[in-house]
């Protein structure tokens, strides 16, 4: 009986540690299986009514304050400016919603999420409701985003997004 006893608080002490060993790993993604994911996914329509409550960005001058100084992480909102001088704002209120705005506060695309935990898919609206790229999240530094038909636009890693060809096609502030 000592003998069975010994050998189940043997067990029960290893087991933990081989369940650990199993849970852990990560998922690694190419252009291709990326794609894939992203084109075996339902797309659902975004709604057009938050699309016209977010026309304008009510904070438009704050906003390009806190960019111009490099704060992208405020209290109730995450920032983000591109070179093209577009910035994105996401309100923590709303995690599933991005709003992209041109260099003067208006609306050009809406983008819903599928998730918030990496990796999420995500999908990029006009202010029409018509689809206009999709992607997939991978990380905070890594992201795929396609055309609607699957064309690879950007691989963007960190602050720089890469076409297929590994040339840089825009540039991103970035920060850890």
């Amino acid at each position: 009986m000592k003998k069975v006893i010994l050998l189940l608080a043997v067990f029960m002490c290893i087991l933990p540690v081989q369940a650990d060993l199993v849970l852990t790993g990560g998922v690694d993604y190419t252009v291709k299986s990326a794609r894939e994911e992203l084109l075996n996914e339902n797309q659902s329509q975004i709604d057009l009514r938050l699309i016209s409550l977010n026309i304008y960005d009510v904070r438009h001058q704050e906003n390009i304050k806190y960019l111009l100084k490099g704060e992208t992480s405020l209290k109730d909102r995450t920032l983000a400016s591109f070179s093209d001088s577009t910035y994105a704002v996401m309100y923590n209120s709303d995690k599933f919603h991005v709003w992209y705005y041109s260099n003067d506060g208006i609306l050009l695309y809406a983008e819903k999420k599928d998730g918030i935990g990496y990796p999420y898919k995500s999908f990029k609206y006009d202010i029409n409701g018509k689809l206009v790229n999709m992607g997939l999240r991978v990380s905070k530094g890594e992201t795929f985003i396609y055309t609607p038909n699957g064309k690879l636009l950007a691989h963007w890693v960190d602050s720089k997004g890469y076409d297929e060809f590994g040339k840089i096609v825009m540039t991103r502030e970035y920060y850890e």
